[in-house]
């Protein structure tokens, strides 16, 4: 059995989608492939998203936000959306979920972690429901 590939998508990918792929690759190892995307990615990663995680140990500073791109969503089994609406293409035998989350954006470190404790949370559960060697 291969490991499941989970893509993170939100709009910018420089904050909750690199947060959650971040406590994925942090919680699960080796057992999940790990990608991030996002409809209108920026050119760096939210430095406030960046300090919340390194206060719980998960180095970010290397991620590059990433363009969403249709063979992303095609190989991978599990998509999480994070506020991108329609931007990202459906396939058939696809899990797909749409997490409501504040976008840490312009918040301060305060909210972000928040944000990040409530990703965490989502993580946990997502790794319980898939189906890990």
């Amino acid at each position: 059995m291969s490991k499941p590939v989970v893509l993170f998508v939100c709009v910018h990918n420089a904050g909750r989608s690199q947060m959650a792929a971040g406590w994925l690759r942090y919680l699960a190892g080796d057992r999940v492939e790990v990608r991030s995307a996002g409809s209108e990615p920026r050119d760096q990663i939210n430095p406030v998203a960046v300090e919340a995680m390194r206060e719980v140990g998960i180095d970010i500073t290397g991620a590059v936000p990433q363009l969403l791109e249709t063979e992303a969503v095609r190989g991978s089994d599990v998509v999480i959306t994070m506020g991108c609406g329609d931007a990202c293409p459906i396939f058939p035998r696809k899990r797909y979920e749409d997490w409501d989350l504040t976008d840490p954006a312009g918040q301060p470190i305060e909210v972000v972690r928040q944000v990040r404790d409530d990703i965490r949370s989502r993580v946990e559960k997502l790794i319980g429901e898939l189906p890990l060697s």
